[in-house]
């Protein structure tokens, strides 16, 4: 399946790109969300006409987490989970804990946006990771991953 991104799509194009992408990943994610419409020809001059306006739209867009990453940068979050002796966590923390302690905090976050390139945190201590607010925009933080008994 053809299709035109309506947006920067990581891994995948940038706005107004035509690519081909599997028939599921375009049926079920991209057309859905948003982020692509079908390569006809009635859809290409439909994107030629409003691609200024898209653009416009995607430029707004990347300055609203533009701003969001300035607040969120070089943040600390201390997230508190039972240990054992040895420094190992019962359980682990997840996108999602972090996600839900971020906005406790008062930062718009979803748990999409966290990038954690280890998986889940399993150990007490201080850990690196990634917010990405926009494909364009990632902003690091740490996490302290506090021990209770």
């Amino acid at each position: 399946m053809q299709v035109i991104l309506l947006e920067k799509v990581t891994n995948l194009g940038t706005l107004g790109d035509i690519v081909k992408v599997k028939d599921g990943y375009g049926r079920n994610f991209l057309i859905p969300q948003g982020k692509a419409k079908r390569a006809t020809e009635a859809n290409k001059a439909e994107f030629a006409a409003k691609r200024a306006e898209l653009e416009q739209k995607q430029a707004e867009i990347l300055a609203v987490a533009q701003v969001r990453a300035e607040k969120l940068a070089g943040f600390m979050l201390q997230i508190s989970q039972k240990a054992g002796v040895d420094g190992r966590l019962f359980g682990s923390v997840t996108n999602h804990d972090i996600a839900e302690a971020l906005t406790a905090q008062g930062f718009e976050v979803t748990k999409s946006e966290i990038r954690m390139p280890n998986g889940p945190l399993k150990t007490i201590g201080d850990h690196a990771i990634s917010v990405a607010p926009h494909a364009d925009v990632v902003v690091d933080i740490t996490v302290s991953v506090l021990g209770e008994h």
